[in-house]
């Protein structure tokens, strides 16, 4: 039986690409499994029930290498836990040589581990660029001054008046957190800040 597995790093990136290829092999919907996970949690649960329903014979669907793991580690691991334990081939979609159907003969197979090597290392290796170039990023937008987070909702009205009584110990935190609207916490950090810059 043929299955296809798509998986897509957050639960906000569209699998759409990923479902029309594979729906395009024929596969049908009962035989396709996604995983929406973040790169951090990858406790895939579709993967590990696809697994579990493989059988020696079948033949496993991926659009691209980095869809089996992380990291050159998890990739290598899943495709000798594949390909060997399971006994299903697998063919991924964007690396037509990557197709364990074909050349099951000694120098096929080289040729196909050699080619997984390389891919799972080049994989890796994108993620780890990506998360460089996503850091140098972060680091010169915040040099050129650009805030990122939710911006600081705006002092109330009656700020100035009650930090004042609270300073001079006409109220308590308590009171003069609740005067303006705000948690004790919050009234605090905004009270230190204010006087920090004032």
């Amino acid at each position: 039986m043929d299955f296809g597995y798509i998986r897509v790093s957050s639960t906000d990136q569209n699998e759409d690409r990923q479902l029309v290829a594979l729906r395009g092999k024929g596969i049908p919907d009962n035989r396709l499994y996604i995983d929406k996970q973040s790169g951090k949690n990858f406790d895939r649960p579709k993967y590990k029930r696809m697994v579990r329903r493989l059988r020696q014979g079948d033949l496993l669907y991926v659009l691209s290498i980095d869809r089996l793991g992380r990291n050159y580690k998890e990739i290598q691991e899943q495709w000798r836990l594949l390909t060997q334990e399971k006994g299903v081939d697998i063919y991924v979609l964007d690396m037509p040589l990557l197709d364990t159907r074909q050349g099951k003969d000694l120098m096929g197979t080289f040729i196909a581990d050699l080619v997984l090597q390389i891919l799972s290392f080049v994989a890796q290796n994108e993620r780890e660029n990506i998360r460089k170039r996503q850091a140098e990023g972060i680091a010169a937008a915040m040099a050129r001054g650009v805030k990122f987070g939710r911006p600081p909702y705006p002092l109330p009205e009656n700020f100035h008046e009650v930090h004042k009584a609270w300073r001079d110990k006409k109220m308590t935190l308590r009171q003069a957190a609740e005067a303006c609207g705000m948690p004790v916490g919050t009234f605090y950090a905004k009270a230190v800040k204010f006087e920090n810059t004032n």
